[in-house]
């Protein structure tokens, strides 16, 4: 133990604490990953750790069912879907003879704090199990199974949860663990039926898991451009049969292809009548005469190996997790860990079911997703973008832009484009199936505005241009700083201007993520889940994987953590070569036990040394990959947001016939911060930008460090001042949507 952790472990230590951790009821990918960090946590603070196979069915049974393991049993198992520890649902343990059973296995071992990774059914099993359990001792005393000093001893019971779903069904987090994973699995299968669907002018729909919760048929239904999407928490009105038929024909009349709908398993209409896939099928051969498939998605979803979110996920719930047991008291509530944007948070676990479960019994309402603010936004953003206003009602006008009743101009090739006058008038049609296609249809080129100021104010005045939407990185943020500098010199400029980060660097000042971000980490993710998987049967081999970035680890620290990695250097955290060697003589000892070998990723390892690195230009930047649905959907919003804001700044800023904007405030990055999308001034961020090495000053990110290197085995200082506090779900009010959370 380093010197700098003495202070955490005199106030967290878990020695002589027994940790039992196990998954229930159904699976999803990313379950392993936090049973992986559980363990090693568990190690690092110097619990004994056990695996509960089968859910709370081996915590019945008992015997070989409840193992005590080591660190590397469970190496190798972060990229795993499903669960390794198995889960079962479990009849006996609902009964107290079966609790009791439960109990004397634990005891047996001296385990008494619980990490449960499941539902709410699981969860609230647990919870009935802690709220018994001094009485359960009791009675296994009385009848001689146990001695009176072991009831003494283990008189307390820790619970702490940690929900895997794919539904996104639970009360009090902002994602579930599984739940950006099935995403990715429906957007495949939509992505791989759009082709021949194209090809035949088809009409698919789709059904997908959400008995009680449609976020998985809603979100999707954004990331594809889904024609109709039905949900539980809102059954159409009446008279929906005819207009879903209606919006098929137009679109087909406008020469589209394919028509997609989407339905979510648990969808009803307002007579709480199911809407099945083949409801849905049936009418549009009805009354259509298209050609209809139906393509049932099933289990599926809950395959294939976890997103880099759900590792990311799953890996900082799980260290939460053991952190929240060692610190719980007699009067600690059993608390399930959350998400609140990018922050771990601790609720009460029953506060969080009982919501659920009020939920499930007003289906018309969005109380399942009380603090799930981003529900309603997704909702609102899909209608803006699926449902076109008639011709009659528009100006001859891209899609939300074109709702608010502007004329939208493209540019071409950037601020270099727009200097040669490469601009042109797009309508809605033209921007159908972009959501699914990476890279920039428009282009883009890094030439930044200042020489061509007096060309751009031109053809601003020639084409009537009121606003400008800028998207991309550092250089973007650099321009519109220009463009703001310029309106003293030419009163073009002085219009609405806003900017939404896009850039896989995750290096723009005010947001905490841009888009394309998330894809590059799942492209980084999958290359070196490909690389272990063809070294598994190699020894004494290390692989070192460069990514791009700049002097912004983002992408080499958070892919490191997704994918299991030894080490990853980056430019904000300062080594030299003592530290390599370390880590070399680090790698050797693990090599030396079942670890084959080791993986290493980096952004700035060339300036030190040459080696042999696994690279595949651009490849590793997710730049050649399709958008991943947390991009499709992140860029969906945001671009609509910031529209939104051009819209109400025109309004305001309109005078005597012409748009006159010259406050700080009428240049604006749109940026996430924490969970709410905020409008920050370009101006009032210079303080926090470093324009040198073009990166914020200060990075969140920064602070999942020490877990990465937790997780690889390094002896370090872990900072547990950032951890979850116990909150209360009432705090994360349907209020909190005004603020524009995602």
């Amino acid at each position: 133990i380093l010197p700098a952790d003495k202070k955490f472990f005199e106030n967290l230590s878990g020695a002589g604490k027994a940790i039992g951790v196990l998954t229930s009821g159904g699976d999803a990918q990313g379950m392993n990953a936090a049973v992986r960090a559980v363990v090693r946590m568990g190690i690092y603070v110097e619990a004994k750790v056990y695996f509960i196979y089968e859910g709370y069915q081996g915590m019945v049974d008992g015997g070989d069912n409840i193992v005590e393991v080591s660190w590397e049993s469970v190496s190798s198992i972060l990229q795993v879907g499903g669960t390794v520890i198995g889960s079962a649902r479990c009849k006996e343990f609902r009964t107290r003879e079966g609790r009791l059973k439960a109990a004397f296995n634990l005891i047996q071992r001296g385990i008494t704090n619980l990490c449960v990774i499941g539902g709410d059914g699981s969860l609230t099993g647990a919870n009935l199990f802690r709220e018994e359990w001094s009485g359960l001792l009791e009675e296994l005393a009385q009848s001689g199974k146990i001695e009176e000093e072991a009831v003494k001893k283990y008189v307390y019971l820790n619970i702490v949860g940690m929900v895997g779903s794919i539904d996104n069904d639970f009360c009090g987090t902002d994602m579930t663990i599984g739940t950006d994973s099935a995403l990715h699995r429906i957007i495949e299968v939509v992505d791989a039926i759009m082709t021949t669907a194209q090809s035949h002018q088809r009409t698919f729909v789709l059904e997908v898991m959400g008995r009680h919760c449609g976020y998985l048929a809603l979100v999707s239904a954004l990331a594809c451009g889904a024609d109709w999407v039905f949900i539980p928490e809102y059954p159409p009105e009446e008279g929906w049969e005819d207009q879903m038929c209606v919006k098929l024909s137009e679109n087909r009349a406008r020469k589209k292809r394919l028509n997609i709908i989407i339905v979510a398993e648990g969808a009803i209409d307002s007579h709480n009548k199911p809407i099945t896939s083949e409801k849905v099928k049936d009418l549009v051969v009805q009354q259509l005469g298209f050609d209809t498939r139906v393509t049932i998605l099933g289990h599926v979803q809950r395959g294939g190996t976890p997103s880099a979110f759900d590792r990311i996920l799953a890996s900082r719930m799980g260290v939460e997790a053991v952190l929240a047991l060692l610190e719980a008291t007699p009067d600690t509530p059993a608390c399930v860990v959350s998400l609140s944007g990018n922050q771990a948070v601790r609720l009460p676990l029953m506060e969080c079911v009982q919501m659920v479960s009020s939920g499930r019994r007003a289906s018309l309402h969005l109380f399942i997703n009380y603090n799930k603010v981003s529900f309603e936004n997704n909702l609102n953003t899909y209608k803006l973008l699926s449902h076109r206003k008639p011709d009659t009602e528009l100006p001859k006008v891209i899609r939300v832009g074109i709702t608010e009743g502007h004329n939208m101009f493209a540019v071409i090739d950037g601020f270099e484009g727009f200097a040669n006058g490469q601009i042109k008038e797009i309508s809605w049609r033209d921007v159908g199936g972009w959501t699914g296609q990476g890279g920039s249809l428009l282009g883009t080129k890094r030439t930044l505005p200042a020489k061509y100021l007096e060309k751009i104010a031109d053809q601003m005045r020639t084409n009537n241009i009121n606003a400008l939407m800028v998207i991309g990185g550092f250089e973007a943020y650099l321009g519109l700083l220009e463009l703001s500098a310029a309106r003293e010199k030419y009163d073009e400029f002085c219009v609405p201007m806003v900017m939404v980060p896009a850039t896989v660097s995750n290096n723009v000042p005010g947001s905490d993520f841009s888009i394309g971000a998330d894809t590059a980490l799942n492209t980084i993710t999958d290359t070196c889940d490909r690389i272990k998987q063809s070294a598994s049967g190699t020894k004494r081999r290390v692989f070192i994987i460069e990514t791009m970035g700049g002097y912004c680890g983002y992408l080499a620290n958070m892919g490191g953590l997704a994918a299991g990695a030894d080490a990853a250097y980056i430019f904000e955290e300062k080594f030299d070569i003592r530290e390599l060697q370390a880590n070399v003589e680090h790698l050797t000892e693990k090599m030396k036990t079942s670890i084959q070998r080791g993986l290493v990723l980096s952004n700035v390892l060339q300036l030190l040394f040459k080696t042999q690195l696994v690279i595949e230009e651009g490849i590793l930047s997710g730049r050649k990959s399709t958008p991943s649905p947390f991009d499709r959907n992140f860029g969906t919003k945001v671009s609509a947001k910031a529209v939104q804001w051009i819209s109400k700044k025109l309004r305001e800023t309109y005078r005597r016939g012409k748009v006159f904007a010259n406050t700080e405030d009428s240049v604006c990055l749109l940026g996430m911060r924490r969970r709410n999308l905020i409008f920050q001034p370009v101006v009032e961020l210079k303080d926090q930008a470093d324009f040198v090495h073009r990166i914020p000053k200060e990075q969140w990110w920064l602070k999942l460090r020490p877990l990465m290197k937790i997780l690889a085995k390094y002896k370090t200082s872990y900072d547990v001042s950032d951890s979850g506090q116990l909150e209360h779900v009432a705090r994360h009010s349907p209020k909190e949507a005004e603020t524009g959370a995602i």
